[in-house]
């Protein structure tokens, strides 16, 4: 399995906001069924402006994660020293399980060895985002926010903070 890293264009940015939105619903919808109340806008569980902040954040990363030369995925992070954040990491659904996302996340990782601190959230529900970040990749839950915890933005969101410190720090 060859997992490459691949800089986002311009040519290819609606295509990985669909791509990102279809993954984000396929998770919720595999939990929640079609009763999921979670959607940030119009059915979507990341809306398109989520998104396009993530991109176009000017300390933002962003990456089409390749299988053999297929896009498989994509990932945004922002680097701001020695601390990073993972805003998105996304494989589309038929072609989870097979160890890209992580094999995505150690890219990214050898990718930045200044960073020696890594944050990122993701909504209490997704299970799988949780065993993947925790077990997968070594974060660690350092925070729950919901609705008498909220998180910097004020957003009433129920989420869980994810934080990995590199070794040698």
């Amino acid at each position: 399995m060859k997992v490459e890293l691949k800089p986002l264009t311009i040519d290819d940015r609606e295509q990985f906001i669909l791509d990102n939105q279809k993954a984000f619903l396929y998770g919720a919808t595999q939990e929640f069924g079609l009763r999921d109340n979670h959607f940030e806008e119009d059915g979507e569980i990341i809306s398109r402006s989520t998104i396009e902040k993530s991109l176009d954040d000017p300390k933002a990363e962003a990456y089409r994660i390749m299988l053999d030369n297929e896009i498989v995925g994509g990932v945004v992070i922002r680097l701001d020293g020695a601390e990073g954040d993972l805003d998105l990491l996304f494989v589309k659904p038929e072609s989870h399980s097979k160890g890209i996302g992580c094999a995505a996340w150690f890219k990214i990782e050898k990718l930045h060895p200044e960073v020696k601190i890594w944050h990122t959230v993701t909504p209490y529900f997704e299970k799988r985002n949780i065993h993947f970040y925790v077990n997968r990749c070594g974060f660690h839950i350092v925070e729950f926010f919901h609705a008498r915890h909220r998180n910097t933005t004020g957003e009433d969101c129920e989420m869980f903070e994810f934080q990995k410190i590199i070794e040698g720090l």
